[in-house]
């Protein structure tokens, strides 16, 4: 009886003590050291000691989070003869409609404002456009071996994946946001392969893919992944 008492008190405890921020305390039990779930790292010293926990955030942040400043972006920006010019040849002028110089477009030094990142050459048309992309290949693959229906038909005349794209659409595009916001670009985070740069490539491919599978599939009149694999 005493020892289901302690376990439903101890379990609750826990469930508290895993903060997305880091916190202190102090604590009159005997030095010991645990882990919650995998996530949060406690560790608690001896009678009066205090308390320091990691939370999620923070073990994830120092995971794959890296500081951008605004000395690297102008050095990078004097350098990278990408920077120099658009393009269209146009050279990047502050202040300009577009091209813009890199440290006034870039989420970490530029102006934190929807009209800037969703401008030509800002930091979420290509961020969101890639990454609906990389979900929709897999998706018409998916759904074009299970219905045997082409992309246009799943989306308007079935009608179901109207819906899930109509979804997924404004969720994909607040969670690629919301890091924006905060003054955080895609290069600021990175986790084994999972790095910008290859965010980038393989968006690329995808809207190019997705783009050609749409203009395959009207002129074929025939799923291509249903047809061909």
């Amino acid at each position: 009886m005493v020892a289901t008492m302690l376990a439903s008190a101890t379990v609750p405890a826990g469930l508290r003590g895993a903060p997305l921020a880091s916190c202190s305390g102090r604590s009159d039990i005997s030095s010991f050291k645990y882990t919650s779930f995998g996530a949060s790292n406690y560790t608690r010293r001896a009678r009066g000691g205090s308390i320091r926990c990691e939370g999620i955030r923070e073990t994830v942040d120092k995971a794959t989070k890296k500081e951008i400043t605004k000395e690297e972006i102008l050095q990078n920006q004097e350098n990278n003869q990408s920077e120099k010019q658009s393009v269209f040849g146009a050279v990047p002028t502050s202040g300009s409609f577009y091209p813009r110089p890199e440290v006034e477009r870039r989420p970490e030094t530029g102006e934190k404002s929807l009209g800037s990142f969703f401008a030509f050459d800002g930091a979420a048309p290509e961020t969101i456009n890639g990454r609906l992309a990389m979900v929709g290949i897999v998706w018409a693959a998916i759904a074009e071996k299970m219905s045997g229906l082409t992309v246009f038909d799943q989306l308007y005349t079935q009608g179901t994946g109207l819906v899930y794209y109509v979804a997924l659409v404004p969720l994909i595009a607040y969670a690629s946001i919301v890091p924006m916001l905060n003054g955080e670009s895609t290069d600021a985070r990175s986790s084994g392969p999972f790095t910008a740069r290859a965010e980038r490539w393989n968006g690329r491919l995808a809207m190019i893919g997705f783009l050609s599978l749409l203009l395959t599939e009207n002129f074929i009149h025939a799923p291509v992944f249903a047809k061909f694999f």
